[in-house]
């Protein structure tokens, strides 16, 4: 069939090439991958987000936070709701820099896991639970809806260490975001979608109070800090007062989503100063997408449920041979 070694050689690469790609086709995550083992899947977890918003208006943002801080250590595979545990060696995300006392929702998980487990026991990864609750967060909130990719199993490990230095924080540079984004495959439109979700939530005085009081050093605020949201945010957050206290992301409709977070950067009205940062300068590669989203929702609705899904997508355990699925969110099991 070949009529030369160089020909084998070829035939043998490419067969060779094939195989390496062929896991990635394979391990692909789709939205009907319950539709035998759990097809109300969506629904019970919408209904226990309706629920949960009924008491908690921010738990909606609360939860889409954890699901982007699960994915961006280790890929989206639930290793972020995993508690303490000496018998397994697992020191747990929740007590990394960017996590301890700020990440929240883990109660709601729980209720949620408990109501999929009564439906379809045994079935449902608590990371793709996970991601439901992000997209219904967000279209119960007015932003939009779309189908979410599923299939992920549960990590049996955490990973403090990695939380601690690869989840964007919210007084890093226009830079820093960048290469952090990048490093997960996320580009700059990504980058200005995803923090589109500030469009709703609470952030603590903690970590923006430098701005209020002594910007980079300076002793002074910053001055890109719009003055009348200045005098607001010193109220909220007095020096030496509580850092826990909260303010709202989104001065203007803080418990919806929508663009106006936006276009409350172009006011210079971001809370955050890597929400500000996205503006900071004229030149900025994340500028002119932020003057687009904040004069088209709908432009902003559609990166945003492009972003979620890419960065969804980021390393997935997938397959029998990989993770687990747990039944109790906090621990793995068997401990």
């Amino acid at each position: 069939m070949f009529s030369s070694s160089s020909s084998y050689t070829s035939f043998f690469m490419i067969l060779l090439a094939a195989f390496s790609l062929f896991p990635l086709a394979r391990a692909q995550l789709n939205s009907t991958f319950y539709s035998l083992t759990c097809p109300n899947v969506s629904a019970i977890v919408n209904t226990a987000m309706q629920q949960a918003l009924q008491s908690d208006p921010r738990i909606g943002a609360s939860l889409i936070r954890l699901h982007f801080h699960d994915c961006f250590v280790q890929g989206c595979d639930g290793s972020i709701l995993l508690d303490n545990n000496s018998n397994r060696s697992i020191q747990s995300e929740k007590d990394a820099a960017p996590n301890a006392n700020s990440t929240r929702g883990f109660d709601v998980m729980d209720n949620i896991k408990t109501a999929v487990e009564s439906s379809c026991p045994g079935v449902v990864s608590c990371a793709d639970i996970l991601a439901l609750a992000a997209e219904s967060a967000v279209s119960l909130a007015g932003g939009p809806s779309w189908n979410v990719l599923l299939g992920r199993r549960d990590s049996t490990s955490a990973y403090q260490t990695l939380a601690n230095t690869s989840i964007p924080a919210p007084f890093e540079n226009l830079s820093n975001l960048t290469a952090k984004f990048n490093a997960m495959g996320l580009n700059v439109t990504d980058l200005v979608a995803l923090s589109g979700a500030h469009t709703f939530g609470r952030a603590q005085c903690r970590v923006f109070i430098n701005r209020l009081y002594n910007f980079s050093g300076t002793g002074s605020p910053d001055p890109t800090l719009n003055a009348t949201d200045l005098a607001a945010l010193r109220q909220i957050c007095p020096q030496g007062g509580s850092g826990s206290a909260l303010a709202n992301l989104d001065p203007t409709t803080q418990d919806t989503f929508d663009a106006n977070y936006f276009s409350n950067l172009q006011m210079n009205r971001g809370v955050l100063q890597s929400d500000q940062e996205l503006i900071s300068t004229a030149s900025a590669p994340t500028a002119p997408i932020v003057g687009l989203f904040s004069s088209n929702q709908s432009a902003f609705f559609e990166k945003f449920v492009e972003s979620m899904i890419k960065m969804g997508n980021i390393g997935p355990l997938i397959g029998l041979n990989n993770g687990e699925i747990r039944s109790n969110c906090r621990r793995v099991n068997g401990s």
